[in-house]
């Protein structure tokens, strides 16, 4: 990280030979380093902390003083593993964040990688340097679904070129972590190189065993985010993994994993804190890294422990303990003033020594981004036409003896197959009795292929839905009326990407997200938060019983969580670790 401050320059703030920009007086030091609450001036040069101590001879005739007494000075908080493509967009989440006292993000950059490219990809971090905040990067070696050209997107060459950024910390997690296990070439290939660069690989090892997680760790993998139990935190932690405790709108873990400390008495040096992509309701209700310290200390972490957890350990498990993370000379000035250490909400925000929050309102403004200049295709290649036939929705059935295997969903995101005897009419699976179950596809955006398939307990009274909201970001078309389904897929087309939802013939939820299909370009948090709730009522009408709708439609069309799963290949079952109805060639469809 480049500092607009040199080190003459803060050593003579230091001595109180130049005057600081801002100093914080009288207030109470977080030191977080040797875990104690000091009665501290901090004195601020640029971008710079300069001076920590009892001294005001660091205030000049121009310098600001922002009076801190009765009040606590904390490090910026960090979220070591951000998701910001959950409706929001890098921009909205990076403010919204700010407003809450996290000034460092470390973001993953999936569905930009697979619209944008390598140089795309480049491009947008050069403009998005203007952006308040600290905002840093990690690659994704593979997607979250496989599909035929993957290997040839995800290239080496293009993968280190962006490993090699300087806003890039490391690899993303890889959730599809068998691969690791088989010891795949090109991934430990690539995670050897990033070491080789001095950064870390972050890990996704949901429901890997203590067993295999020996292998997982051999392999390279720096820190895993995916316990759920304090057990299975514990067996990551024991084994030299750094373990991302997580509290989110999909998984609220907290109660369960805090008993790590609480009950087992842990160090928590190795251990951070994550929201892991929560949908912007839960951002908008429960705040970001300053939500999580809330609810940390009232499950019983002590304030010093939360905040630790929150700044130096994700600040030293990236390598930037030496810039970010604490209150010390020459560290960025990241600096928060907390009214309390119960509800963790900062009274104001400084951030790369710039004042840039006051009582949860952001004082700048971001950069305005041209996203759409970035991405190295468009939205869809196929001709809209090919969308509107009914027929391409439906079910393809040729004996009612014969049961399909349709997708039931036990909770948001846990699926499992159900096989179930169907009637047939014309050619087609006859849902008509069956009221619990819908028709589902996955379309190819260039109109190559598709993947068919039925569900049930998803939303039973939906005519029909469209969206390239999903880890795929292809067309995902759902819903009980072919004919809904169709109008509702042209729709999506002419948006360049969305969620459409159609009710007896007519459109009544449009939320367009041109982004990778996956964001909404509005720099505003609030109309991500908008879009959701929107959604989610509507399909809660209709019959959807779950709580996080985004992340339903996100992963229905992964390879990695149980169950069947509709992905580029086909039908797919999870438990079997095979395709089990192949996609099929759209010109093959009887449209």
């Amino acid at each position: 990280m480049k500092s607009h401050a040199t080190r003459v320059e803060l050593i003579e703030v230091a001595q109180g030979r130049r005057p600081a920009d801002l100093f914080i007086k009288g207030g109470t030091v977080i030191n977080v380093y040797s875990g104690e609450f000091l009665p501290q001036n901090v004195a601020i040069y640029k971008d710079r902390i300069a001076y920590i101590g009892n001294s005001e001879a660091a205030i000049g005739e121009h310098t600001r003083v922002i009076h801190a007494e009765g009040k606590y000075v904390s490090p910026g908080f960090i979220e070591p593993h951000a998701h910001p493509w959950v409706v929001y967009n890098p921009v909205s989440l990076t403010m919204k964040s700010l407003s809450s006292g996290t000034t460092t993000l470390v973001n993953d950059n999936l569905f930009f990688y697979l619209h944008m490219g390598a140089s795309g990809f480049k491009a947008m971090l050069q403009d998005l340097r203007e952006l308040p905040g600290n905002n840093l990067w990690l690659v994704r070696l593979v997607s979250q679904a496989e599909y035929p050209s993957e290997r040839d997107e995800f290239n080496a060459g293009d993968v280190r070129s962006l490993l090699e950024l300087e806003e890039v910390v490391g690899t993303a997690e890889i959730t599809r972590w068998p691969l690791l296990y088989k010891g795949d070439p090109f991934v430990i290939d690539t995670i050897e190189y990033a070491k080789r660069l001095g950064k870390i690989s972050d890990g996704h090892t949901a429901g890997c065993s203590y067993e295999k997680l020996n292998s997982i760790v051999a392999a390279g993998i720096s820190a895993c985010h995916e316990a759920i139990t304090a057990q299975e935190a514990l067996d990551r932690l024991r084994l030299g993994m750094w373990t991302t405790l997580r509290n989110s709108s999909l998984r609220p873990d907290f109660p369960e994993i805090m008993k790590l400390i609480t009950e087992n008495k842990v160090s928590t040096n190795r251990i951070l804190l994550t929201t892991d992509g929560p949908h912007p309701a839960f951002i908008e209700e429960q705040g970001s890294v300053d939500g999580l310290l809330r609810i940390a200390v009232e499950l019983g972490l002590t304030p010093m422990q939360a905040i630790q957890m929150a700044t130096i350990n994700p600040a030293t498990f990236l390598g930037l303990d030496q810039e970010v993370g604490g209150i010390a000379p020459a560290r960025r000035a990241d600096v928060l003033i907390l009214p309390n250490l119960v509800d963790f909400r900062p009274e104001l925000v400084i951030s790369a020594g710039t004042i840039v929050a006051l009582k949860g309102q952001t004082l700048v403004s971001p950069p305005v981004i041209d996203w759409m200049k970035y991405v190295a295709k468009p939205a869809f290649t196929m001709e809209r036409t090919l969308l509107q036939h009914p027929d391409l929705y439906r079910y393809p059935h040729t004996s009612s003896a014969e049961p399909v295997p349709v997708i039931y969903f036990q909770s948001n995101v846990i699926t499992k197959k159900k096989d179930t005897e169907l009637p047939v009419n014309n050619g087609y699976a006859d849902l008509s009795k069956h009221p619990g179950l819908v028709m589902a596809n996955l379309i190819d955006r260039d109109g190559q292929w598709i993947t068919k398939g039925i569900m049930e307990r998803f939303a039973v009274d939906l005519d029909g839905m469209a969206s390239t909201y999903n880890t795929t970001t292809q067309l995902l078309v759902i819903g009980r009326d072919a004919e809904a389904m169709a109008k509702a897929a042209a729709r999506v087309h002419e948006l360049g990407g969305g969620i459409v939802i159609v009710d007896r013939g007519e459109i009544i939820v449009e939320i367009p997200l041109p982004l990778a299909g996956m964001m909404t370009t509005d720099p505003e948090f609030h109309k991500a938060v908008e879009y959701q709730e929107v959604l989610l009522s509507e399909l809660k009408k209709r019959g959807f019983p779950f709580h996080d709708i985004l992340y339903t439609l996100l992963f229905l069309t992964c390879d990695f969580l149980p169950g069947l799963r509709l992905i580029p290949l086909g039908l797919y079952d999870v438990k079997a670790g095979g395709v089990i109805k192949p996609a099929a060639a759209i010109e093959t469809e009887r449209v």
